[in-house]
């Protein structure tokens, strides 16, 4: 039995029936719900069916548990090896030392343990922040609610691309079509219908009177009543539905995973030539595989990938309170490689509040004061205050404007918004400041048919039966299209002239009006013949004005498009306006001349037409702005940039830009006017549709690509000074500089919070300032991996040094050579500490004024200070690490050679820095 079939199986509480929902009319659907189609549910009523059905949520992927996590720890290279270096050293009798690698292990599952913990918990913080929105009915009056919130019984509004939050039973429908693939497997949209279904067995692909949860709409609109919530939809019953971030390796990890493997491969390769050295030149074999198997311990960094995924999430984390939700792990790496954005205009570029500015009716224009959709304001005409009841004309351009729409604007709340299309709800705000009741209208003009806005047409059309019982087709549109199906024009008189006489006036009025960076809308009717059919609601219509509607540029958004411009990112503007409009708004925010002073060229959809695929790789190379372009365009727009090499992120919010949204290397969608479609076929999306928040994200991704960079470059510079220490001493044929000890200790201390630290460097002053990262380029280069070798040999040489001058003064006798051992094991940990500071960047100066603003940094120097200290001075950990008490003298050698390394360095990067500025002059 299926959920729909006995209502008491989704919690309504009432009796039995033999008849499922999609056979039932929508009366009965309403009446056995308990529910009215027009009204919806009382609040009253939703808050009972809340507690008692629960919220409308599926199962999630459960997330991994705390002893899975703890477990998972002892899984690694790392503690294998660890292990076997506690084994050895119970061989050796050395149960002291056995003990502490075995608290080490134990360190070391703590560690892992804590950053993987954090990195869940990071990335089950972002899923939370994935919050969709239902419109619904309740009351009588619009809502937009979190879909959790539904309830069997409620009256859901559906528009094109929405996505279905519940299983419903269609009651009302304009061209209904959903996508139902995610269900049933069908590739085509299917016609819904509010009629019943008379098969009561219908299979769930043949159930046209209902929808489903987890489908789409991708044409026209709906309303149905909620049937099934949460577990009991469809899809919740066969268990369809998986929630998740991240369910794959990234291909930042997969990269540093293969790093890791390589150098255990090379890792495991000099130690067992360091053991076998070590071992013909008179040391004990067990004791060697011990310090062979504490170099691999101190060499191989384990805990790469755990960090890597701590600094995702909480780099995502970071993004998502400046609103930008990363949905996927992997756009991160590709945010900070992106070369173009593809933006839309309105709401992005534009704060999305919609106000009417003018109307050109019959050679009048009219001009609209006030802003936003606070209905103060009004109408004038050459300065003049116009009197709405005795202009007819104006009258029926706001009727038209008014009745052919679909929004609402919601003045519930302390700030009046738009539920519906912001230029619908600028229509309607401009009929309330002429003092036209819309209920009233509403009721007198009942709507007994339309067309739903099509993106090929750009047309809607709604049919209304007027006061005096005739029909009549409203019509608003694109003014070129409405143009199009026009054969009239109403003239100043009310009545209608042939429209070819005034058509060269209207095109220059809309060319005008576009020209000041209005969206223009036009406006026209027609009186329908009894028994019309569809065919005649968008031909022989009679003209009767345009509306233009301003939208203004959001707040230092030409600042942000600068900002892009110097990080080599080119934006590009993709809109449905007319050339016109697009040109004047890429005129103010500068996005009609390149960085060379180059004018970029606005381009219409009409020079796209015949383009093949070289065509359309010349048409993207100098054009900052497509104009009246349809979904399609964009997904050749997107292929012809990265077939020139781009990075390319673009927007969208439509159903029609899911493709495009899936092509591009990041698919941003709108938070708050993206349909729910083009949400999940994005990458990111922002919850404030504002443009610099995606710039914001460019250069978040920037960051943490950049901060494990820096990660590795500290760890393996590090792990590499240990490994040469221990090599040279042995090549050389001197004594062991380190114990076995000193080097886990090494690993656990000096490695792991200076590192951890790094991940969490702030912006760098440059970052915007470089080109992108191209996502095809190896992590280590040979310039970083270079960069990674002198300066672990020159950790390790200092080291070399420090240890050779305490064998002097010291002598290698049992007493002597612990004291040279010593200072060699602090002069290593605290160059390893100073050398943090140096690895903050490849190229900038430490000693800036930005070396105060990782505070994270100087509280892991801090520890690590204070922990060295207590190794040669707290007796414990003497006796573990087999250290003595150093001299001021020994101080002084341990400075030089800690503090060598770092002066070595920033020499370098100051040899570089001149060498670059001298370039520039060359």
């Amino acid at each position: 039995m299926t959920a729909q079939a006995i209502p008491s199986a989704i919690g309504t509480g009432l009796p039995s029936t033999p008849v499922p929902f999609p056979s039932r009319s929508a009366a009965e659907t309403a009446r056995d719900l308990h529910t009215d189609i027009l009204d919806g549910l009382s609040g009253a009523d939703v808050a009972k069916r809340l507690a008692r059905d629960g919220p409308n949520t599926l199962a999630k992927a459960a997330l991994a548990s705390a002893l899975e996590i703890l477990l998972h720890q002892f899984q690694s290279v790392m503690v294998v090896l660890l292990i076997a270096a506690c084994g050895v050293a119970l061989a050796l009798g050395e149960c002291i030392e056995a003990g502490a690698i075995l608290v080490v292990i134990l360190l070391n599952a703590a560690i892992g343990f804590v950053t993987e913990w954090k990195a869940a918990a990071a990335l089950d913080g972002l899923r939370k922040h994935a919050v969709s929105l239902a419109r619904v009915v309740r009351d009588g009056r619009d809502h937009q609610v979190e879909t959790a919130d539904l309830v069997a019984g409620d009256v859901v509004l559906l528009s094109e691309g929405d996505r279905v939050h519940a299983d419903g039973r269609v009651v009302e429908q304009a061209r209904l079509q959903v996508d139902e693939a995610a269900l049933t497997g069908e590739s085509l949209p299917v016609a819904k219908s509010s009629d019943p279904v008379l098969d009561h067995g219908a299979a769930l692909g043949d159930r046209t009177s209902m929808v489903h949860r987890s489908t789409a709409v991708t044409a026209g609109r709906g309303r149905f009543i909620v049937t099934a919530t949460g577990p009991r939809t469809e899809i919740g019953r066969i268990g369809a539905l998986i929630a998740g971030v991240a369910e794959h390796g990234t291909p930042l990890e997969a990269k540093l995973a293969q790093l890791s493997r390589a150098l255990l491969v090379i890792v495991l390769a000099l130690c067992l030539v360091i053991i076998l050295v070590g071992w013909l030149r008179g040391n004990a074999l067990l004791y060697m595989v011990e310090v062979g198997i504490s170099l691999a311990v101190a060499a191989v960094p384990e805990g790469l990938l755990a960090v890597t995924t701590m600094t995702l999430a909480i780099g995502m984390q970071r993004m998502a309170r400046m609103n930008a939700l990363v949905r996927r792990l992997p756009a991160v790496e590709s945010l900070g490689s992106t070369t173009v954005i593809c933006t839309d205009k309105t709401g992005t570029l534009t704060r999305n509040e919609m106000t009417v500015r003018a109307y050109d009716v019959a050679a009048r224009r009219y001009e609209v004061t006030g802003a936003g959709y606070a209905a103060a304001g009004g109408f004038s005409r050459d300065a003049e205050a116009v009197d709405i009841g005795h202009d007819e004309l104006l009258g029926l351009a706001l009727r038209i404007g008014t009745l052919c729409n679909d929004a609402k604007v919601d003045r519930s709340i302390e700030v009046a918004t738009a539920l519906g299309d912001p230029t619908e709800a600028a229509l309607i705000v401009a009929a309330e400041k002429a003092g036209l009741d819309l209920a009233d209208l509403a009721r007198a003009y009942p709507r007994i048919g339309e067309i739903p806005f099509d993106s090929d047409t750009k047309l809607m059309v709604t049919v209304h039966v007027t006061p005096e019982g005739t029909n009549v087709a409203y019509v608003k549109g694109a003014p070129a299209e409405v143009l199009k199906a026009s054969v009239s024009v109403v003239g100043a008189d009310g009545t209608a002239s042939y429209l070819s006489i005034d058509r060269a006036r209207i095109e220059a009025a809309n060319e005008a009006l576009a020209s000041s960076a209005l969206r223009v809308l036009g406006l026209a009717h027609r009186v329908l013949p009894r028994g019309f059919v569809e065919a005649d609601l968008t031909r022989d219509l009679t003209f009767v004005g345009l509306v233009g509607s301003t939208d203004p540029l959001r707040d230092g958004v030409r600042a942000t498009i600068a900002t892009c411009r110097a990080a080599g990112i080119r934006t590009v503007m993709i809109t449905g306006d007319q050339e016109a409009t697009a040109a004047e708004i890429a005129r103010q925010l500068d996005l009609d001349v390149a960085p060379d002073g180059t004018a970029l060229r606005t381009v219409h959809a009409r020079d796209l037409a015949a383009l093949d695929v070289d065509g359309w790789r010349a048409m993207v190379a100098d054009a900052a702005v497509f104009a009246r372009v349809s979904p399609e365009h964009k997904l050749r727009i997107v292929d012809a940039l990265q077939r020139r090499g781009n990075v390319v992120a673009m927007t969208g919010d439509g159903v029609n830009d899911a493709p495009a949204l899936r092509k591009a290397d990041i698919g941003i969608a709108m938070g708050i006017r993206g349909t729910e479609v083009a949400k999940d076929a994005a990458d990111m999306v922002i919850t404030d549709d504002d443009f610099s928040t995606i710039v914001g994200a460019i250069e978040q991704g920037r960051v943490i690509v950049s901060n494990i960079l820096r990660f590795i470059h500290y760890l393996f510079s590090c792990n590499l000074a240990e490994i040469v220490t221990v090599f040279a001493a042995v090549m050389i044929g001197w004594p062991m500089p380190l114990g076995v000890m000193q080097i886990l200790w090494l690993n656990l201390v000096t490695d792991i919070f200076p590192a951890m630290a790094l991940t969490l460097e702030p912006s760098d002053p440059d970052v915007m300032t470089r080109p992108p990262r191209d996502p095809k380029q190896a992590l280590m280069t040979p310039a970083f991996g270079w960069l990674i070798v002198w300066q672990g040999l020159l950790l390790g040489g200092c080291t070399l040094v420090a240890f050779a001058v305490g064998m002097e003064w010291y002598g290698v006798g049992e007493e002597g050579l612990r004291h040279a051992v010593t200072v060699a094991f602090m002069t290593l940990a605290m160059s390893q500490v100073v050398h943090a500071f140096s690895a903050r960047s490849r190229s900038r100066s430490a000693l800036t004024s930005s070396l105060f603003t990782n505070a994270w940094l100087w509280g892991a120097t801090a520890a690590c200070v204070v922990l060295q200290l207590a190794a040669v001075y707290f007796p414990p950990l003497m006796q573990v690490l087999r250290t003595v008490p150093l001299t001021i003298t020994d101080w002084g050698v341990v400075g030089l050679g800690a503090f060598a390394p770092f002066v070595v360095i920033e020499l370098v990067k100051f040899g570089q820095a001149r060498l670059r500025t001298a370039k520039k002059f060359v």
